[in-house]
């Protein structure tokens, strides 16, 4: 994908009229030496009056006012130019997120693409607004002034060539030194928000273990690594003026001394005055053309960041998403039946599987229970039913289709989800738990009535504006249990032909968990239970009970049934249960 992809018709013609008014510009930026050398001329003559000046000096005055109109004009074409450019590209990275698995989100790192939709979308912009105006306008001006100069008098061409020459080495100099700083300034701006997010998210556990120590010294390591490198940028871009300064000043001076001894060596006063005023010109022209290398000093320093940055931008652009959409839509068994056909499953990188040969069924309106030591597999097993990953080999049907043959959206939305981590938005109550539209729209009544089931009104209630009551970023300014009962009552109010509860009762008191409880089966609206827990009491009523050990299903049944026959479910069962409780 090329950048001028993100341009549309709109911005082409913008670019240019800007393109016009740059050439513009620059035509009546050299136009007002001609006039001021003609107004020389004009008052050399002995038989002119100050009144003959008048119609050079209106013009002259005239191509500054319209050079400083077309200037104008320029800036405001680059200005809309760059800053859509920046929200589409803004745009684009932030859709492609939600293409991508967490396999390639991982790859990729959350803090380095919040900083190529932030940091390196805007340095794109500075160059377009800024960078792409003078490296268009810088060029023309140099060559247009140089044959100005080249056209009349070589006198004035050699200092001027070699003012040109000492411009462009001091500039290839310095960019060589700062290119590779510039460029690694990225990875470092990446490294900062890292480390910063990190400090910022553990915020009370690096208070309880007193190591704010240890992070402000990695905080400083890269903080001083960002400075040194912006230092030696700066260090060596400030050198870069006063040299520019000395080539300027050196080339003016080498005119006018020129100019004296053309001056001199000519006779009459009329002559004299031509020369003069040629020279004025011809020093105006040089200027110009030291400038315009000045001026694309901006382009070297812009360019290389604005470059790096469209690099990593297009890296995630062009990102293949490892999950790509089916074509189904309607399944071909009863909605809500399940199957996993000896699946294996494998993370990325990772030396084994985390699944082995796993197979079950659930049946519509059935409660299958999944429990396990931890890091036995559960919560990998149920991430791939809504498929946030693909299975390594075998296969997971949902309603008699293989989930990677489903178009994504109507899979998920026959899924209700609540996640191991509970996740609230800004916004409010009202606003959590009505997120996201499944096979029907959320009404005001299933709100309530959601909320209810998941024990969410009580503290509701006690709320300032009871469901529109404010949910901070992450919903900080609730406990928990309370997070996770707005996160069970969004699964409710959403509902589905599966509904899957990934160690969603933890941060519940056992009074609460087992209301709860009774109440799925009246919410589930005979939907598919998939509960993932590790306390038995969670599961023991389920109409089955899965045992993971090391992701291998070592156990299916009651919990009776396990209770009586499995290992593994004992050694649990034992270790949060006494004899005469499992008895009982």
């Amino acid at each position: 994908m090329k950048i001028y992809h993100f341009i549309h018709r709109r911005e082409w013609a913008l670019a240019l009229l800007a393109l016009l008014t740059i050439l513009s510009q620059v035509y009546l930026d050299l136009r007002i030496p001609q006039y001021m050398e003609q107004i020389t001329r004009t008052i050399s003559q002995p038989t002119r009056s100050l009144s003959d000046i008048a119609p050079d000096g209106a013009l002259m005055l005239a191509a500054a006012l319209a050079s400083m109109v077309c200037a104008i004009l320029t800036g405001f074409c680059t200005a809309i130019i760059g800053t859509t450019l920046a929200r589409r590209l803004r745009a684009a990275v932030y859709d492609k997120t939600f293409e991508l698995s967490s396999a390639e989100v991982n790859t990729l790192g959350t803090d380095s693409l919040i900083t190529r939709t932030t940091n390196d979308v805007t340095q794109v912009q500075i160059f377009m607004v800024m960078g792409l105006q003078v490296s268009i306008k810088a060029p023309i001006m140099a060559f247009w002034a140089s044959s100005k100069i080249a056209s009349q008098s070589w006198t004035w061409t050699v200092p001027t060539g070699i003012a040109v020459l000492l411009t462009i080495l001091v500039l290839a100099t310095a960019m060589s030194l700062a290119i590779p700083r510039m460029i690694r300034m990225q990875k470092i701006t990446d490294q900062l928000n890292r480390v910063t997010r990190e400090h910022l998210t553990g915020l009370r556990v690096i208070r309880a273990y007193i190591t704010g120590d240890f992070h402000r010294n990695r905080f400083e390591s890269v903080n001083t690594d960002l400075r040194d490198n912006t230092l030696f940028i700066s260090s060596t871009m400030a050198f870069i003026m006063p040299l520019l300064t000395a080539i300027m000043t050196a080339l003016s001076l080498s005119i006018y001394v020129l100019g004296a001894s053309l001056i001199n060596s000519t006779g009459e006063l009329t002559q004299r005055m031509g020369t003069f005023g040629q020279m004025i010109a011809f020093s105006t022209y040089a200027l110009l053309v030291v400038t315009s290398f000045m001026m694309m000093t901006m382009v070297f320093v812009l360019g290389p960041r604005a470059l790096v940055s469209w690099r990593r931008i297009r890296q995630v652009l062009h990102t293949q998403a490892g999950i790509q959409d089916g074509g189904a839509s309607t399944g071909t068994a009863p909605a809500g039946s399940l199957e996993f056909r000896d699946v294996s499953f494998r993370y990325p990188g990772a030396d084994g599987d985390a699944l082995h040969s796993v197979s079950f069924t659930a049946d519509p309106g059935q409660t299958v229970a999944i429990i396990g030591s931890t890091g036995s597999g559960k919560s990998t097993l149920v991430n791939l039913i809504p498929r946030f990953a693909d299975v390594r080999s075998g296969t997971v049907l949902v309603d008699g289709v293989d989930v990677r043959n489903w178009n994504q959206k109507d899979l998920r939305d026959r899924v209700a989800f609540v996640a191991q981590k509970n996740t609230l938005f800004s916004g409010t109550i009202a606003s959590n738990i009505a997120f996201g539209q499944g096979l029907k729209p959320v009404t005001a009544e299933d709100l309530v009535a959601a909320a209810d089931r998941a024990a969410t009104t009580g503290f509701v209630s006690t709320k300032e504006g009871g469901f529109a009551a404010p949910v901070a970023q992450n919903g900080k300014n609730f406990s928990g249990g309370q997070k996770q009962r707005i996160s069970l009552a969004r699964a409710f109010a959403r509902g589905g032909h599966i509904m899957i509860f990934d160690d969603s009762f933890s941060a519940l008191d056992y009074k609460t968990e087992r209301d709860i409880r009774t109440r799925l089966k009246e919410a589930s609206g005979g939907a598919t239970l998939l509960i993932v827990a590790q306390r038995i009491g969670t599961v023991r009523d389920a109409d089955r009970i899965i045992v993971l050990d090391k992701g291998r299903v070592v156990g299916s049944g009651t919990h009776q049934e396990l209770l009586a026959t499995n290992e593994v479910y004992q050694d649990i069962a034992l270790s949060q249960l006494t004899e005469e409780e499992l008895a009982q």
